[in-house]
């Protein structure tokens, strides 16, 4: 069975913020039923959050787990930075 547009749309999102994501420094792997990125400290690995993207009457938004918005997926590099913040690890 063939993805959705959705589905499509959703996977090119996570895909920008992957490569973000991996700019900075964190692992990145995209889940693909459903579309979800897993995202890790590689220096810690219980630092580790599975965020989405979701389609809302305003566009297309990064979501954590629990369901509040990371940031527009429009501005991946925002939505790296705040995941980057919460993943970092203190020295």
């Amino acid at each position: 069975m063939s993805a959705t547009p959705r589905e499509h749309t959703r996977t090119y999102y996570l895909g920008k913020l992957a490569t973000e994501l991996e700019q900075r420094g964190l692992t990145a792997l995209l889940r693909s039923d459903p579309p979800a990125l897993r995202v890790s400290h590689p220096d810690a690995a219980l630092m580790a959050e599975t965020v989405d993207c979701a389609a809302l009457s305003e566009g297309w938004f990064y979501r954590w787990s629990w369901g509040e918005l990371v940031g527009p997926a429009d501005d991946p590099a925002l939505a790296a930075e705040r995941i980057a913040h919460v993943l970092a690890t203190r020295r």
